[in-house]
């Protein structure tokens, strides 16, 4: 996982956020009369069962430097501010709410402590964990927990749910890795984990990271007119009230990966039953059914809010039929034995009949959400204009945990029509149009030059119309990204636009922009895959992910062929650079290349990230290495997405 950088703020005139304007207060005070405020029952699910918080409400790195400060609840207990939406508000009032909690006898839940929960199985004679926070940091602090409030027991078992960093990343706060194969300590998790993990953690990393930090509001500040909750979950942190990823990620690869609906496996005398839903919240992913403690873990795949089909940070498409269908099988697996209802975001669920309500009506929503956007597809209209139309039935929108908190049925019904049929909409004129900065000149040009533009785009904002003022603005800022006028008034257009979202990835994705355009953004600099999660990346990968740095270039002009043998792996690659590509595979053992170089994995690594090759290598072999290495270059951070 990336570490994520904080926008530098500059001291620059109309860097600071706005107020809400009194059109985005007339459109809040409309919108909040819409909302059902009447039904208050998540108020209770979130508290109920509370045992205690973590000491001092802080989580704390080694050196005991601030990574988390959760005492948030005063600040959303305050009316809601004229700059947030007030769905949201609730939302963020309520994933505020941390700590240990007790969902049965044997079944408890840390939550609120970091983006997702740590569920924890009282076994035997130990815990058993299902999923462990983001960091390591939170979840030494939640295990601490709960063994001062439930006995100082062992890890017993651990399991992954999915393949999102959230829910495994923290594993080494709570079980030495030493420790678990010493042990034996059973580690589950869905078929394709690792590869999984290995895909998403290197090709596109970089690009996913950057968005990332706008989809998550990394950079902004806790308050009013910043940062309230990433809709998903909290991410509050002591980086200077600024939003930030800060605390040890890590890994423990799994001992065993479930590999069909229906395996069963006992660890420390519970008895877990498993259902894979591949493509649902993520990849890899499963739910996990406890027979005798009558508690149905349904992951990521039905929690408080409308989720994504496509995040905003990127991914694959999901598919959201399959997400309905393997929501309707756990009903019919599990339903008729489950009394306990718990998620790894947000709170759980009492009582067979509310549980039973609750997933069909989780289901129900992916699958009209797919139906109908697929049903109007087909009538010929595109993504755009289905997103425009698409709104679930009243029944179903009036469910606080279907509301657009996270998710939305705008994007989600882009995607849909993503998954169906690509980026092209089928009108011609948009198969092969102009790149944005060019086409964005001649529109500015044809509207009468940057003053009309500007101009027109003034009078939309005024009244408020702040769709069509960000639509003008940005094609002015990449007409003239030095008009300063521009970029400062689209930053305020943009504001108003979060402050009006429901969502919170909505949100945050508008005033980070609003924050680029004010500040300049991130300072640019070279994204560093040097960490560990690289440097443990099975080979194959580690030669994936050069692939997508080979600079086309240099590398026509150096063909190469040779084997790979690096120290510790069972099989040499066999690499050749050719025609601008990066080709390798298990070298075959009949068939070896002439140029053999072994070598230790740490200076394989340091040859392609430019660094001197140390490692006992002679010295033809080092040069040939950094001439390899020499070819490839690392991708940069920092680049803007609001302007050009």
């Amino acid at each position: 996982m990336a570490a994520y950088s904080a926008f530098p703020v500059h001291a620059a005139p109309g860097a600071e956020p706005k107020p809400a304007t009194a059109a985005t207060q007339a459109y809040l005070e409309q919108f909040s009369a819409s909302l059902p405020f009447a039904d208050r029952e998540d108020f209770e699910l979130a508290t109920r069962g509370f045992v205690a918080a973590v000491p001092g409400n802080r989580i704390l790195d080694a050196k005991g430097n601030l990574l988390r400060d959760l005492n948030v609840e005063a600040f959303f207990s305050q009316p809601v501010p004229p700059t947030v939406n007030p769905s949201l508000w609730r939302n963020a009032g309520l994933v505020a709410k941390s700590g240990l909690f007790k969902v049965s006898d044997r079944v408890y839940q840390i939550r609120g402590v970091d983006s997702a929960n740590m569920t924890i199985v009282l076994g035997d004679t130990g815990f058993i964990v299902i999923d462990s926070l983001w960091i390591a940091e939170a979840a030494r602090a939640s295990i601490d927990l709960a063994r001062e409030k439930l006995g100082n027991r062992p890890i017993m078992g651990v399991v992954y749910t999915h393949t999102h960093v959230d829910h495994y990343g923290g594993i080494k706060g709570i079980l030495d890795e030493q420790e678990a194969r010493a042990r034996h300590v059973p580690i589950l998790a869905p078929r394709g984990f690792m590869d999984t993990i290995a895909s998403e953690n290197v090709s596109a990393l970089p690009a996913w990271a950057r968005r990332g930090a706008y989809q998550f509001g990394f950079g902004l500040p806790l308050d009013a007119k910043g940062f309230v909750t990433t809709g998903d979950g909290p991410l509050y942190s002591g980086s200077g009230n600024t939003i930030a990823v800060a605390g040890t990620t890590s890994l423990i690869p799994p001992t065993h990966e479930i590999t069909h609906t229906g395996e069963a496996i006992t660890i420390d005398g519970v008895r877990m039953e498993f259902q894979l839903t591949p493509g649902t919240e993520a990849p890899a992913e499963m739910n996990i059914f406890l027979p005798d403690l009558h508690t149905l873990c349904l992951a990521e795949n039905a929690g408080g809010t409308l989720h994504n089909v496509l995040p905003l940070r990127g991914a694959e498409v999901r598919d959201a039929k399959a997400w309905a269908d393997y929501l309707t099988e756990s009903l019919r697996l599990y339903g008729s034995r489950t009394e306990y209802l718990i998620t790894q975001h947000y709170w759980p669920h009492w009582g067979h009949d509310s549980i039973v309500d609750y997933v069909s009506s989780q289901r129900d929503a992916y699958k009209y959400l797919h139906d109908q956007t697929v049903r109007m597809m087909n009538n010929g209209l595109t993504g755009f204009e289905i997103a425009e139309r698409l709104t679930l039935p009243d029944a179903l929108a009036k469910r606080w945990f279907l509301r657009g908190n996270y998710g939305t049925t705008s994007h989600n019904a882009k995607a849909i029509y993503q998954r169906y049929l690509g980026w092209y909409d089928g009108n011609p004129a948009h198969l092969n149009p102009l790149p944005p900065e060019e086409a964005n000149k001649r529109y500015v040009d044809a509207m009468g030059g940057e003053d009309a533009v500007l101009n027109k785009a003034k009078d939309a904002f005024d009244k408020g119309d702040y769709r069509w003022s960000s639509e003008l603005l940005s094609r002015l800022v990449f007409a003239a990204p030095s008009n300063e006028a521009a970029r400062l008034l689209l930053a305020d257009s943009l504001e108003q636009l979060g402050y009006q979202s429901e969502s919170g990835a909505w949100r945050n994705a508008y005033l980070n922009g609003a924050k680029e355009l004010r500040t300049g953004g991130p300072a640019p600099g070279i994204f560093d895959a040097a960490g560990n999660s690289f440097r443990n990346l099975p080979v194959s990968y580690i030669l994936d992910l050069l692939a997508v740095r080979l600079n086309p270039d240099k590398a026509l002009k150096a063909p190469m062929k040779f084997d790979l043998d690096l120290v510790g792996e069972d099989k040499p690659q066999s690499i050749e650079i050719r025609n601008g590509v990066l080709i390798h595979e298990n070298a075959p053992a009949e068939k070896r290349n002439t140029r053999v170089v072994t070598v230790d994995r740490n200076s394989f690594i340091d040859a392609v990230q430019g660094r001197h090759v140390n490692g006992g290598l002679s010295g033809d072999d080092a040069r040939f290495l950094e001439r390899f290495g020499s070819l490839f270059e690392a991708p940069r951070t920092g680049f803007p997405l609001a302007a050009p």
